[in-house]
């Protein structure tokens, strides 16, 4: 008798432990927290419990040196992913989008995916005490019927200062609500 594993699910973790750019990503997220008028309206409008540029700014590695500097990273990160996963591609991943989120204690974000894409990720920059953790979805879950409840369902991971997660775009995944007080502050992208 054999048993083997089909279809894994892959999750890629690294540690950008490079404090000076975290740091300069910080200050440049707080920047854009205060000068993104467009940014504030749509998180507002959109219930965002804090700020992000996600329907706002789609230029940020050419608008600030810090994040040209992340940019480079992590297309290397991407490759080296794209590789793992045996994608078969004419060429390495390509940097799609750039977001930054500066969200505040018990703020969350509900299910999704990011479509149009192949690989997404998030950095995270400051993770104060109580962030909420972000929860990855089994996705066979809506296939799974009469199928009994399994412990590995969810994966959470919880968010600390330089954790790079990288996953492939049409994994499920929300932030829960945390219960600190601090802002949490990440950097969310696509490649296509």
């Amino acid at each position: 008798m054999a048993v083997k594993s089909l279809f894994a699910t892959r999750l890629y973790e690294a540690e950008l432990g490079v404090d000076s750019i975290l740091s300069e990503l910080a200050y440049s997220i707080r920047w854009l927290a205060e000068d993104d008028q467009a940014g504030r309206a749509w998180s507002k409008e959109h219930r965002y419990a804090g700020y992000t540029s996600y329907a706002s700014l789609n230029d940020l590695p050419k608008r600030d040196p810090a994040f040209a500097r992340l940019a480079k990273l992590l297309i290397q990160h991407a490759a080296n992913f794209a590789n793992d996963c045996e994608f078969e591609l004419a060429r390495k991943p390509q940097l799609d989008s750039m977001w930054v989120n500066l969200l505040r204690g018990g703020g969350q974000h509900a299910g999704h995916i990011h479509p149009h894409s192949i690989i997404s990720g998030t950095l995270y920059v400051e993770v104060p005490k109580g962030s909420g953790a972000i929860r990855f979805e089994d996705p066979r879950l809506p296939l799974m019927m009469a199928a009994p409840l399994r412990p590995d369902m969810f994966v959470t991971v919880e968010p600390r200062p330089g954790l790079l997660l990288l996953w492939e775009s049409w994994l499920r995944h929300q932030v829960l609500a945390g219960t600190g007080k601090g802002e949490r502050l990440s950097i969310s992208f696509n490649f296509a």
